[in-house]
């Protein structure tokens, strides 16, 4: 079954998971990680990296930018001043015209502040940026994010770093059902399973971190989240069959034959 590649803005991928860079116990597992996950995007978070470090021991040198399109992101950012400037200097540095956008409002959950992060949408498209907000898997925020002229919108599954899951599966087929724009699940994956759910849903990509770097191995989780995105993205299309409340023969007989 032929599939479109994933379109954000002007950008498109054929993979659609995307991968963090953070909390890995090395560069090189980093690296590796990246590989076999099968990602085409990796987002980085600008207020943490160093550009000025051009030694070994930083992450971001590890990173071919031939091989992988690079999403600022906007982490740690509590203001909507401070998510602005930091997806400019983004810009300005040469990473990407895209920009993962990050306006966090409680420093306990970790939970999006949705009055800022669609300001600060608003501010940034009008500044010809890419904009992928962040935000909770709530539909009317959703449909004023994209109203706000953002390429996508990023519902969390569950908090950041939590491995929960996803918490609201109705909340995210709504969402999935009402915008127009593509949705990528972020926030809260914990396995492969969570991907394949994710992507069975409906949903358009699904971008993690945790669930990989902090994995007992993850070189193989990486390996798994990425066969997982794969097989939910095709049972989507493929089209699951009705739920039902009692037993059907799988052989019955008369009718279809096998």
């Amino acid at each position: 079954m032929e599939d479109k590649p994933l379109k954000i803005g002007a950008h498109a991928f054929r993979s659609r998971l995307l991968l963090g860079t953070g909390k890995y116990p090395s560069p090189e597992t980093m690296v590796r990680c990246h590989s076999a996950s099968g990602t085409e995007c990796v987002t980085v978070a600008v207020r943490r990296v160093d550009f000025n470090d051009r030694s070994t021991t930083s992450f971001f040198n590890h990173i071919d930018r031939a091989k992988y399109t690079i999403l600022p992101n906007t982490a740690a950012c509590y203001t909507v001043e401070d998510a602005v400037r930091t997806a400019r200097l983004g810009r300005e540095l040469g990473l990407s015209d895209m920009v993962k956008l990050e306006v966090i409002g409680d420093e306990m959950t970790l939970y999006p502040d949705l009055p800022g992060l669609i300001e600060a949408t608003r501010i940034l498209v009008k500044e010809g940026l890419t904009v992928l907000p962040y935000t909770s898997d709530d539909v009317v925020t959703a449909l004023r994010l994209e109203d706000a002229g953002a390429a996508c919108v990023m519902p969390l599954a569950a908090p950041i770093g939590s491995g929960l899951g996803i918490l609201n599966p109705l909340n995210l087929r709504i969402i999935l059902e009402r915008v127009k724009c593509p949705v990528l699940v972020d926030a809260g994956v914990g396995t492969a399973s969570d991907v394949a759910a994710a992507m069975e849903l409906g949903a358009d990509g699904v971008l993690l971190n945790t669930a990989v770097a902090l994995a007992k191995d993850p070189v193989a989780m990486a390996r798994a989240v990425g066969l997982a995105c794969e097989a939910g993205r095709l049972a989507f299309l493929a089209g699951r069959i009705p739920r039902k409340s009692y037993a059907t023969p799988s052989s019955p007989m008369e009718g279809r034959i096998g």
